[in-house]
């Protein structure tokens, strides 16, 4: 079942759904719209294998910062992040994609599940479309659809990226500091 508005605000009243810092018009009909985080890492254009064994150094594949202004140059790959960290109960995933504004620019994000009990700042991987696109940070960038599971996972979230803040790197590599 998709969760509606009537839901999302009961789920935050109960403190079930946790979601900070919380701003009301993230609160769609459907689902909720998270706004666009400061941090971002571009993928580099490099002929070294990226090996999962042995990485190395993050800064050979990406290049990483902050910004409140973020162009995604054409068919380049970003990640990005969510501003708002979301707590999930253990009966209750999300499913991630553009808000379709966005994906009318031409930029696609693959689609991206979240799984029950995550909690964190959502790390998004953006395409680039066929001309340059500016991302403002602070602007409403994803949709959030919520929904309730038929009985509460088992075994909610309790992975590598819980409680992830800005972008994160695939979990071979060391956590990121700004």
């Amino acid at each position: 079942m998709i969760l509606g508005d009537y839901d999302i605000h009961l789920l935050l009243r109960a403190g079930d759904l946790v979601i900070e810092p919380f701003n009301e018009e993230i609160v769609r009909e459907n689902g909720l719209d998270l706004r666009l985080g400061r941090m971002y890492c571009r993928f580099k254009r490099v002929d070294k294998v990226l090996d999962p064994r042995d990485p190395g150094d993050p800064k050979e594949y990406y290049d990483c910062g902050e910004s409140d202004e973020i162009i995604i140059p054409p068919n380049q790959h970003v990640l990005l992040h969510t501003l708002e960290y979301i707590r999930l109960p253990p009966y209750i995933a999300g499913l991630v994609n553009l808000r379709s504004t966005w994906a009318r620019t031409g930029i696609y994000a693959p689609p991206t599940i979240v799984d029950a009990g995550f909690e964190g700042e959502l790390t998004i991987e953006i395409v680039g479309s066929s001309f340059p696109v500016k991302l403002y940070a602070g602007d409403r960038f994803l949709h959030l659809v919520l929904v309730k599971l038929n009985t509460p996972a088992h075994k909610p979230y309790d992975g590598t990226y819980k409680g992830q803040k800005g972008v994160r790197l695939p979990k071979f590599f060391p956590i990121l500091r700004g």
